[in-house]
């Protein structure tokens, strides 16, 4: 059974960096995909740039923001229950009570934005407190099982076939309503589908058993404290930064084929390592590389805000009840859009923190859990 190790758990700066650009990317992303509004009809405003663009993006983003999103959300949990079990009490409850909140949270977002991810993260974030007593070698072996894709491996083994009938059916539902439904068309239509969309999506996709993988993992490099600049941790963020991409530059050759929908997943986590490595380590090498993240920590910190905002400003742009610019704008017109919300909001933050110590939501998630 896991134990604390009674050491402070300072606040650590390149993981609200970190997080700060997971919530900047999954802004960009969205807009790329104009807020999950998938259209058929001809695009007004399209230039030349946008199929490359879309291409580029998706292979940075797509699948990586929501991932390093997840293992902070791991880290997260691990210093607040570490902080805990150093006075002597059980936080397990009281995070129980916090994924409750996160749900509710999750229910108002999704009636902006379908692709909520608050309420599936609510629900994996409830597994992370029997997971959070084993040891640090039973821990690792999950994470190492469920590094592999294993539902995917499975089906190629069995060659099975997983039905997503379902999936795009209410896709398009939700879709349609999206173009040409009115906003409370749209509220409801995903307060009754959203969830078991982006449930279904993350079957889809592979990240059904990836997103409890880092949520997990994140738990394990708090463990370790793989985010301070103490002992070997920097040499080893190194070594993973190299090796890391000597795989992904290899895999960039070859073609997955039949093993796509367990390869891929895979691919998108080892460019995932890739990134964060990088990053932890010219975060520590690099006083420049500091003082330029240094304006992303304030982004990082209002993260949950940060979210729904862009839910509430991204639909209201590009789905049909507002400015319906699903078919307006073309890729590159839409990364624009998505760089100026990230820039709107990042003033928003900086305003913000000149008078408050947490974000707003942060602050009443923060009031609701301990009332």
């Amino acid at each position: 059974m896991y134990k604390t190790r009674n050491l402070p758990n300072t606040r650590i700066d390149v993981a609200d960096a970190l997080r700060g650009i997971a919530v900047a990317g999954i802004i960009l992303y969205h807009s790329v995909e104009h807020f999950n509004i998938f259209t058929q009809e001809t695009i007004i405003h399209a230039l030349p740039t946008d199929q490359t663009v879309a291409e580029v993006l998706a292979w940075l983003l797509s699948g990586k923001m929501y991932g390093i999103f997840a293992m902070l959300f791991g880290l997260s949990f691990f210093i607040m229950n570490d902080n805990q079990q150093q006075k002597g009490k059980c936080f397990s409850r009281r995070f129980a009570w916090r994924m409750c909140l996160l749900f509710m949270f999750g229910v108002i977002n999704v009636a902006f934005y379908d692709g909520d991810i608050l309420m599936l993260y609510a629900c994996y974030g409830l597994l992370l407190i029997p997971i959070s007593y084993l040891p640090s070698k039973a821990v690792w072996c999950i994470i190492g099982l469920l590094a592999i894709q294993p539902l995917e491996l499975y089906c190629l083994l069995t060659d099975l076939k997983l039905d997503h009938t379902r999936f795009y059916e209410i896709s398009g539902i939700i879709n349609n309503a999206h173009e040409h439904g009115t906003f409370w068309k749209n509220a409801l239509t995903n307060l009754r589908l959203g969830f078991e969309v982006n449930l279904r999506f993350n079957i889809f996709s592979g990240r059904l058993t990836q997103l409890l993988c880092l949520f997990i993992l994140g738990m394990q490099l708090g463990r370790q404290r793989m985010f301070y600049n103490e002992g070997r941790n920097l040499q080893i963020w190194h070594k993973i930064l190299m090796i890391s991409t000597v795989v992904v530059i290899a895999l960039s050759f070859v073609n997955f084929g039949e093993l796509e929908g367990w390869l891929k997943p895979i691919y998108n986590l080892i460019i995932l390592l890739m990134i964060v490595s990088a990053i932890v380590s010219a975060w520590y090498a690099f006083k420049g590389v500091r003082q330029v993240l240094h304006h992303l920590c304030i982004f990082g910190r209002m993260s949950l805000t940060n979210y729904l905002l862009q839910s509430i400003i991204g639909c209201s742009i590009f789905c049909g009840y507002g400015l319906a610019c699903y078919y307006k704008l073309g890729i590159t017109y839409a990364v624009v859009v998505g760089v100026a919300m990230v820039i709107t909001q990042y003033l928003f933050a900086h305003f913000w923190f000149a008078s408050h110590q947490r974000g707003p939501l942060e602050g009443l998630w923060r009031k609701l859990t301990w009332i």
